[in-house]
């Protein structure tokens, strides 16, 4: 009883006083999404992250594909998993490469203007 009343206590200390640092605290939150006015910048700016990730992980895929193959030891399963495990790596840094291409199409097909320029 004596040690659940003292953890109580020291939790209810605890708790006061990170919520007297947590609203003397003036904390300030920028805008993540600085420079972007409209859906079609939005829009670009999350299939660029998009790309960036799938060709990170593409990169990351081609070195395990690699692993793969050094590891199978001449196993035909494993070298035909190996090589599956390549294909999707190549077609996944081919994607990335081809997503700006790929969102000029999409904006091209539902008609938004695309004279003002891309970081594309």
């Amino acid at each position: 009883m004596k040690k659940e009343f003292i953890f109580l206590l020291a939790l209810i200390v605890l708790f006061t006083f990170g919520v007297t640092v947590f609203v003397q605290a003036q904390i300030v939150l920028t805008n993540p999404l600085q420079g972007i006015n409209n859906f079609e910048q939005l829009f670009t700016k999350i299939s660029e992250g998009i790309a960036l990730l799938v060709g990170s992980l593409s990169a990351i895929m081609l070195i395990v594909a690699g692993g793969m193959f050094l590891l199978s030891a001449g196993n035909p399963t494993q070298v035909g998993n190996a090589k599956k495990a390549l294909t999707y790596a190549i077609i996944g840094i081919v994607v990335s490469l081809l997503a700006g291409s790929l969102i000029l199409i999409i904006k091209e097909i539902i008609g938004v203007n695309t004279s003002g320029g891309g970081d594309f």
